[in-house]
């Protein structure tokens, strides 16, 4: 470790929160090609945490890669689909901080020391995440329509005067999703043992950050684009929306919060502005 990150590592150690209480998950499925960018992006943290992966899918590649970098392989036998697994990764992670993370996005070197030192901001703290970019194909994308709606729309949490604000941020997620699931750390003692609803087959993260919300603690946005989500044809969020699983299991949550006619509104106008997600 040289001196900057040992610098770093004392001062988060002042804090609740230090590198060694955070846990990446890499939730991995099949053989995907940009893996290994997504793991070089957690070694090159500027806070060391601690970094493990997850699957459904076992194979020789993982395996390989996994000892490559000499991290934990865990397989999940148990329940199934994208609830499922991250459930089980989630799991897997021993420290009070989980970020689960998809195996074709990658990270910013300070996304853990800002997401611990954020954390270390109160004692009741459920989730802190960041703000991120798009990945598409080899291009990176800052600024664009969605991504100004999703950075407006996150604002409130962005100001410590609404982190602990319950009404504020379900009236945010009553209009549509803007946290960005793998820009997501949970803390395990506020937010439980079982996240994600297994029932729902893309918009579980969705029907989390609702249901997290309606509990007493902080929700923290950092302004910072920590994260880059990769957009490209066989992503699972490209395909869900090709097949209108999301549009489906997203009109059932804003049910939870507008009668029906204008729950069904407002989905078509989010899922309207989701297309983006499409190439």
């Amino acid at each position: 470790m040289n001196n900057r990150n040992i610098k770093k590592q004392k001062n988060q150690n002042k804090g609740k929160y230090s590198g060694k209480d955070h846990t990446f998950v890499i939730c991995a499925y099949k053989e995907s090609p940009y893996i290994e960018e997504t793991i070089v992006s957690l070694k090159n943290q500027t806070v060391p945490v601690n970094i493990i992966m997850s699957t459904a899918t076992p194979n020789e590649f993982l395996n390989d890669i996994c000892k490559k970098y000499e991290i934990p392989l865990y397989v999940n036998d148990g329940e199934r689909g994208i609830a499922g697994d991250w459930n089980f990764g989630y799991q897997q992670a021993k420290t009070k901080l989980v970020t689960l993370a998809h195996q074709d996005d990658f990270y910013e070197p300070e996304y853990a020391e800002e997401i611990i030192r954020h954390a270390n901001m109160g004692k009741d703290v459920i989730v802190v995440y960041s703000d991120y970019y798009e990945y598409r194909i080899d291009k990176k994308v800052t600024d664009n329509k969605l991504l100004k709606i999703k950075r407006m729309m996150n604002l409130p949490m962005t100001k410590k005067i609404f982190y602990g604000n319950r009404f504020v941020r379900r009236l945010m997620l009553s209009l549509g999703d803007p946290i960005c699931c793998p820009a997501v750390t949970y803390v395990k003692e506020r937010v439980g043992d079982r996240p994600f609803d297994t029932s729902f087959q893309n918009s579980c993260d969705y029907k989390a950050m609702v249901e997290q919300a309606e509990k007493k603690g902080w929700f923290i946005c950092v302004p910072r684009q920590l994260m880059a989500h990769r957009i490209h044809p066989g992503s699972t969020t490209t395909l869900n929306l090709s097949e209108n699983i999301r549009q489906k299991e997203d009109l059932e949550i804003f049910c939870r919060f507008w009668p029906r006619p204008i729950a069904k509104l407002l989905n078509r106008v989010y899922a309207t502005s989701e297309r983006s997600n499409e190439l």
